[in-house]
């Protein structure tokens, strides 16, 4: 177990990091928002060791990513049944997958994502609730919420981001 800074305890993407950051974890949330809830199914579609898989599924459904339910009762068998939790991180996923097509795939795509019904590849972006409007590097800054401490208000304000002359380009 890695020591864990105050802003890393604090900071959201670090305890996201902290709960599904584990690349098995992704491999393993993919492969359940594609349909696999078995551990035979994980085990066979991802080739990965039944002692890793145990310990992989069992820290998603203690941090509440999955729900073990019993499908068997002789001999008992369990499958792993996605929460809400669990599906709000198929944008995270979503955008992975878009994002290595554009920079990891130099032969082109293996996989795309797509409409549900006409089959229409889909290019996810990062949007705003509000207004729809694309979340980027050059429109964005993050700043402290009201739970923030005075540390993390501290750290935040020190970031080069905060000032616009600092600011790293956008797009």
């Amino acid at each position: 177990m890695q020591p864990k800074s105050p802003s890393i305890q604090e900071c959201p993407v670090g305890r996201a990091v902290e709960m599904v950051g584990e690349w098995w974890s992704i491999l393993i949330l993919r492969d359940a928002l594609q349909g696999s809830t078995r551990f035979d199914e994980f085990e066979r579609n991802l080739g990965i060791a039944p002692n890793i898989l145990s310990r992989r599924l069992a820290h998603l459904t203690k941090t509440g990513m999955f729900v073990r339910r019993r499908y068997q009762e002789r001999p008992p068998r369990y499958e792993y049944v996605l929460t809400d939790k669990a599906r709000d991180f198929f944008p995270v996923i979503a955008t992975l997958l878009a994002w290595g097509n554009r920079h990891l795939a130099p032969k082109g795509e293996s996989i795309l994502l797509a409409d549900r019904n006409d089959r229409r590849p889909l290019d996810p972006i990062v949007v705003d609730a509000a207004d729809r409007q694309p979340i980027t590097l050059a429109n964005a800054v993050v700043i402290a919420g009201p739970a923030a401490s005075r540390l993390m208000r501290r750290r935040l304000t020190s970031l080069k981001a905060m000032n616009p002359d600092l600011a790293p380009a956008g797009d």
